[in-house]
């Protein structure tokens, strides 16, 4: 049976893991740059994992300008298989409330500027161009291994979930809120894509627990989102966020992975025309 190593990344007022057992501090670099931090390498009931602050611990990076190959190239080089994610997210549907936890399956991407690739020609160690076939953005089996750890730990999530991700740092007009409403999605950020789709070319089994922290600016009768809003309900309700995690490690680590990503690896080399 394959052996695990999961990296996490957290986002918008999700720092760092105390649950992280032995934590030991390493500094690296990648062919795409610097990551956003330092790595932090411990364990979780006796499972090797790696903490990432996706926007620094300081909050210091926009989402546009965050490096997201050198975060997933990272994480690959430190020898992860698996990536679980944590996104602060606005509810574009009445029945996701604020504090809920939504496990994405799909996106739809507004961004625009950035890099979504590692095969552009930068980087000495890959060549040709990558069709990467993304209708399937997350890892299914990591998804339900999060299922699995909710419905035992009695945490409520959403199984589902389509993420509108947008390019930032503002957050959207009313009107832009109505039309993504409209869309189907159900929740909006500023940072799942390119991750997902990086991690997925890296052949890391990826899947993200997003955190609705407000209703956007389309709901006629609750608070419109600012940065205070969102961070209060986050800080509010990131427990669960934690407890998730932590139940989801020990599942994961049961699993036979073997075909998962061996799979993945062949998605990709496909996928490279040289």
């Amino acid at each position: 049976m394959s052996k695990v190593k999961i990296g996490i990344i957290g986002g918008s007022g999700f720092y760092s893991l105390d649950a992280l057992i032995d934590p030991v501090e390493k500094s690296v670099t990648t062919p795409f740059g610097e990551p956003s931090d330092n790595l932090v390498c411990g364990k979780i009931s006796g499972v090797e994992c790696v903490v990432l602050a996706r926007h620094n611990r300081k909050h210091g990076i926009m989402p546009t300008n965050i490096n997201y190959r050198a975060n997933i190239w990272a994480l690959k080089e430190e020898g992860c298989t698996h990536v679980i994610v944590s996104t602060a997210c606005g509810s574009l549907q009445e029945e996701i409330a604020p504090g809920d936890l939504v496990i994405l399956d799909q996106f739809i991407d507004r961004t625009t500027k950035r890099a979504q690739t590692f095969y552009d020609g930068t980087c000495e160690k890959l060549s040709g161009v990558c069709h990467l076939p993304v209708d399937e953005p997350f890892c299914g089996l990591t998804r339900s291994c999060l299922k699995q750890a909710a419905e035992e730990s009695n945490i409520p999530v959403h199984a589902t979930g389509t993420c509108i991700t947008i390019e930032g740092p503002r957050f959207s007009s009313k009107a832009e809120s109505f039309l993504f409403k409209s869309w189907g999605g159900h929740v909006i950020n500023m940072t799942t894509v390119p991750e997902c789709v990086l991690a997925k070319e890296a052949g890391l089994c990826y899947a993200a627990i997003a955190m609705a922290t407000d209703y956007d600016c389309w709901h006629p009768h609750n608070e419109k989102v600012n940065v205070e809003l969102a961070l209060k309900t986050f800080r509010e309700n990131v427990g669960k966020v934690t407890q998730l995690l932590c139940a989801a490690v020990p599942i994961i680590a049961k699993v036979d992975w073997s075909v998962t990503i061996q799979e993945l690896k062949e998605t990709v080399k496909n996928s490279v025309m040289a």
